[in-house]
Order: C-alpha cells, then sequence, then structure tokens
C-alpha cells in the first residue's frame, strides 16, 4: 500500500529553510522568553501616549517593535506545525506563542483606545512638528474612521484577552480536519489500494475513471459524516465569534464589520453576487458541455474536477513548472524574473505532501521573513497554476514589505488575490501561445474554464452561504447540521443547475471548508479574479505602461485605501463592471470549447 513520507524523509531541499527566521528551536524559545520579559515596558506609555509628539513617537516604535518580535515567534511556530500538525513539540510552540500573543496584545490596547479618545486635531499637529511621525498620516486617517467602533479600555482589554479563547473553533475544526481527521483508503486507477487524504483527494477528483472519483467522494464525505455533529458545533461556534464582535463595536451585522476593517462599501459584496448569479446560466452551460463531453447520462458532483476534454499526457515535474513559470512571467520583466529565482533557489517553498502535513497551500510570513510557500505537489497541471498563484502571493509580499515602512509592510486582504490570479492569467496566455496542438489548447482552456468555476462561480457560492448563516445565526436560529446541509444544498443546486444530480453527499461540503471560519474572506477571491482579468489584460496588451503601474500596485501595501491602489493600477472595484467582464472572458473561452467539442 502507498503510503505518505513522514516529514524525516522529505529531502531537505524540498522543504522551506526556517532558520532564516530563527536559527535553532533554542533562538525561538529564548526569543519567547525575553519577549515575554520585554512587553511590559509598553505600559509606561499608558496615560502618557499623547503628552509630547516625541513620546509618541517612541510608543509606536516600540509598539512595532514587539508586534514584529510576536509575528516572527508565530510566523515560525505556525509554519514548523503545518508540516507535520501532529508534531506535539511545535503544537506547543504555537500553543505558547498564542498565549503570549493574547497578553502582549492586551498590554497594547491602550494605545488604540487613547488615541481614538484623543483629540484628532492634536495628533495630525503631532505629524507636522514631528518628520518621523508624518509616514502614519494614512494609518492615523483610518484608524479615526474606525472611532465609533473602538471600546472602553478595560472592554478592549478582556477582549484582547479573550483572543485566545475565541479562537478555539477555528483551532479545533483545523486540528480535526488536518492531523485527527482519517480517510481510509480507496482503489487507485491501477487497483492499488492508496490511503486517501486531503491532497490525494484533488487528484483522485481528475481521474479519468469515474469510479475511481466515486470512491473518493464517497469515502472523503463518509469521514465528514461521521463527525457532523462536531464539524457543525465548531462552524457555529465561528459564527457566534464574529456576530459577537460586530455587536460589541456597533456594527450592524458581522459581515458590515468584516469589511469595514477594509474600508470596502457592503454594496460591493452585493454587487459580486448580482453580477455572478446573472452570469449562473454560463455555468450551467458549463456544467451541460462536461456532460455532453463525458458521456455520462447522469452528471455528478464528483464529475466536476476531471478534465472533460480528450486526454493527454501533460504532467509536470516540480522542477519543471519552475522552467514554465520563469518563462510565463517573464513578461513582467527581469526584476520579477530575478525574484522567483530567488524563490525557487533560496527554499521559500515547501514542496512535498507528508503525513501529518497541512492540506492545501498558500503562501505566508510576515514583514522580515521570507514569504514562505506551502505546497502538497503532485504533478498535475492545477499544481503548477497552484505554484504560480501562491507565487503571486509571495512576490506581492515581498514587494510590500520591501517598499514599505513596517506600518504599512501588507496589504489588505481585499487586494491579497489580485497577485497570485493575474500569475495565473498570465500563465494561461503563455501555454495557450506555447502549445499549438489544439488538444493541449482543449486542456488548457478546460483548465481555465475550471480555475474559473471554482475562483469566481464556487466562492462566490460560498460567499453566499457565508452571509447567510451570520444572518441566521444573527436572527437567533439554531445552525444545527441539518439547517446548514439544507441551506447549502439549495445554494449549490442554484449554481450548478438542473442538469446536475445532486449526492446526499455534496450538502455537507460546508464542513470541511477552511475559509467559513475566515470571517468574510471568500468573496475576495471573485472581487480578486476580476480585478486580475483587468490588470493581465492592460500588461498583455500595454506592455510597459501597464508593468509599470503593476509594480507600483505590488509595492503599496497600505499606504492607500485597497479600492484606490487598484484605481492607480486601472482598474475599478467600486462598481461589479470588472466582474461582468471576467465573466465575458469566460463565456469566450466556453464558446472556444464548445466549438471544439
Amino acid at each position: 500500500m502507498s503510503k505518505l513520507p513522514i516529514r524525516s524523509e522529505v529531502p531537505i531541499q524540498d522543504t522551506w529553510d526556517l532558520t532564516t527566521i530563527f536559527p535553532t528551536d533554542e533562538a525561538w524559545e529564548k526569543e519567547l522568553v525575553s519577549l515575554k520579559a520585554d512587553y511590559a515596558a509598553i505600559t509606561k506609555f499608558q496615560g502618557q501616549l499623547l503628552t509630547s509628539a516625541a513620546t509618541l513617537e517612541e510608543a509606536l516604535k516600540l509598539y512595532e517593535d514587539l508586534v514584529l518580535r510576536l509575528n516572527h515567534l508565530y510566523v515560525y511556530a505556525h509554519l514548523s506545525l503545518d508540516t507535520d500538525t501532529a508534531n506535539p513539540h511545535y503544537q506547543g510552540y504555537l500553543s505558547q506563542v498564542t498565549s503570549v500573543a493574547a497578553e502582549v496584545s492586551a498590554a497594547l490596547v491602550f494605545i488604540k483606545t487613547e488615541l481614538m479618545a484623543s483629540d484628532e486635531a492634536l495628533v495630525f499637529q503631532y505629524l507636522k512638528e514631528n518628520q518621523n511621525l508624518s509616514l502614519y498620516e494614512h494609518f492615523f486617517k483610518e484608524l479615526f474612521q474606525h472611532r465609533d467602533h473602538i471600546l472602553s479600555l478595560e472592554i478592549e482589554t478582556v477582549l484582547a484577552q479573550a483572543s485566545e479563547v475565541m479562537g478555539t473553533a477555528s483551532e479545533v475544526f483545523s486540528t480535526l480536519n488536518n492531523a485527527d481527521l482519517r480517510f481510509g483508503t480507496i482503489k487507485d486507477e491501477s487497483g492499488n489500494e492508496v490511503e486517501l487524504s486531503h491532497g490525494r483527494y484533488g487528484v483522485f477528483m481528475e481521474s479519468l475513471k469515474r469510479d475511481v472519483r466515486k470512491d473518493a467522494f464517497k469515502t472523503l464525505y463518509l469521514a465528514y459524516q461521521n463527525h457532523i455533529n462536531t464539524f457543525a458545533t465548531t462552524l457555529r461556534g465561528q459564527v457566534k465569534n464574529h456576530n459577537l464582535n460586530a455587536r460589541l463595536r456597533k456594527y450592524p451585522s458581522a459581515r458590515a464589520a468584516a469589511l469595514a476593517n477594509n474600508f470596502i462599501p457592503e454594496t460591493v459584496y452585493d454587487a459580486l453576487v448580482s453580477a455572478v448569479n446573472q452570469g449562473l446560466p454560463l455555468l450551467h452551460r458549463y456544467v451541460a458541455l462536461r456532460k455532453k463531453s463525458l458521456k455520462v447520462d447522469e452528471m455528478r458532483m464528483y464529475d466536476m474536477y476531471v478534465p472533460f476534454v480528450e486526454p493527454i499526457d501533460l504532467k509536470f515535474t516540480y522542477q519543471e513548472a519552475q522552467e514554465i513559470i520563469l518563462e510565463a512571467l517573464g513578461v513582467l520583466g527581469k526584476d520579477y524574473y530575478d525574484l522567483l529565482k530567488m524563490a525557487f533557489e533560496k527554499r521559500w517553498i515547501d514542496v512535498i505532501e507528508n503525513q501529518g502535513k497541512r492540506s492545501g497551500a498558500y503562501s505566508s510570513g510576515t514583514y522580515g521573513t521570507n514569504p514562505y510557500i506551502l505546497l502538497n505537489w503532485n504533478n498535475t497541471l492545477d499544481n503548477v497554476f497552484t505554484l504560480a498563484h501562491e507565487l503571486g502571493h509571495s512576490v506581492h509580499s515581498y514587494y510590500t514589505r520591501a517598499s514599505q515602512p513596517f506600518v504599512y509592510g501588507d496589504y489588505s486582504i481585499f487586494l491579497a488575490e489580485v497577485a497570485s490570479t493575474t500569475n495565473e492569467n498570465l500563465l494561461t496566455d503563455y501555454l495557450l501561445k506555447k502549445y499549438s496542438d489544439p488538444k493541449i489548447q482543449a486542456y488548457i482552456i478546460n483548465h481555465f474554464l475550471d480555475g474559473f468555476k471554482g475562483t469566481v462561480f464556487r466562492q462566490t457560492q460560498f460567499a453566499e452561504f457565508e452571509h447567510l448563516i451570520h444572518t441566521l445565526d444573527q436572527e437567533g436560529i439554531a445552525l444545527t447540521p441539518d439547517l446548514l446541509s439544507k441551506h447549502y444544498g439549495e445554494i449549490n443546486a442554484k449554481y450548478y443547475g438542473p442538469e446536475m444530480v445532486y449526492d446526499d453527499e455534496i450538502s455537507i461540503e460546508w464542513s470541511r471548508i477552511p475559509h467559513f471560519y475566515y470571517n468574510y474572506y471568500v468573496y475576495q477571491y471573485a472581487t480578486g479574479f476580476s480585478a486580475a482579468s483587468a490588470l493581465s489584460k492592460k500588461i498583455l496588451e500595454e506592455g510597459q505602461p501597464a508593468i509599470d503601474a503593476y509594480f507600483d500596485f505590488l509595492k503599496a501595501g497600505s499606504s492607500d485605501y485597497p479600492i484606490d491602489v487598484l484605481k492607480k493600477a486601472g482598474v475599478d472595484m467600486s462598481s461589479n463592471q470588472a466582474t461582468k467582464d471576467a465573466l465575458e472572458v469566460f463565456e469566450m473561452y466556453l464558446e472556444k470549447l464548445e466549438e471544439l467539442d
């Protein structure tokens, strides 16, 4: 039986190098002790924060130093644990740093509350008097816009101290989903018994043998069904956490609170859902084309990921994928190319799936660290796109941190999926030009349509469900497993339409989606894709001027409002026109594939 390797069996060149954060575990432990001894120094500014411009500057510098040190400790712990989520040593590290984070956050609370209670004119006068403070102008503009939603020092301190407890639902879900849940074995295409995992499930969903897809689908969801009450409890707990925070901070809803953090009007969310719902007939056409091409009597949800064009042997090793990505993204210039080479050569990337490794893929890090990437490589075309996607995140993070001071050294989550999806679009264009064979072109178009379906349609579907369950809880309706499954099944059926036959298992898909714990994050995949479609089109058609504007976007961080950062790059997301334009691109490729079918 094929088994995943244990962590110690993974070649070092396929692992990320965390020694650039801390050279050893002992160094991490020493810094944790040091931070615990140092953070109380910030309290000397309590009640004195605005006595002078110099005092404010000193306090802000110490604040940033403490947060930066805490972030380094956290990133090292969570990256170490994510490569082996059952490792008790790093479970302990994450638990320790999470506890310290709650303590430090509680100690820092007074800064925000005192600033919020201050004379705004006095603060901006200090900014004029002190050149070192002047860079904080946009920070203070944003801060004072939240004035009505910052609570008293006592309550803010309690909330900061409770942050670890309030994160329990999400932590339990992650531990159960990644470390404790076991799916058993299924037979692969060759009839061999293999262990089913999160990573391998994605591969099996692309299997040309329908029995393999069905078996993987049924087996995976049986594990979730066996724990459905626990998953409903963790999701309900997280939703209640979001709603409680919104009530305490005097927002009308959890969505309003979440979007206000990034200064995004709720109309943007509603406009996205409206545009995508208008475009659902395109998704129904796509499902019908799949059914016809796969020659199945009944279309099932486990038929939604297998390539439905003529199969071709298009596999890529990790090394081959690197070469393709370097060529595809070379259109962005030498600086971008060299940075990608650095990511590959300096071990920013953890490549291979091993026992206990966190599922999926992500880019992570913080100011002053490398922007690390987690993968679970399986030699598929989808993996190539995933690598390009995560490199987009990491390059965005690198340029932001290299170009901005700490206060602006991160970007809004509203912008987080733009660079990643721009990379994917440029890769699609490159591959369609590289391969003239109609069969390969059809395969790549198939992949684009699948990606669009997963990024725009599917994430907006998630966004609808996420908002619904928060609204139901706000209205006092219990989020039971049956209720969650009922509503999820109805929304799923609306999206995929009448050609689909719906197995009971798909109604519990909500139980395995980690994004429902992220507090209104998922809609930004769809808005990000829309913005990326516009940006990649500009890069390919306009050349250097568009590339220069794109680099300004990558370097902007949070130095301006996210809507305005995109406007400067040439994309206006205050309307849903970009989403409608993206749907037109989907229709164009769909028509091409219908003609080739």
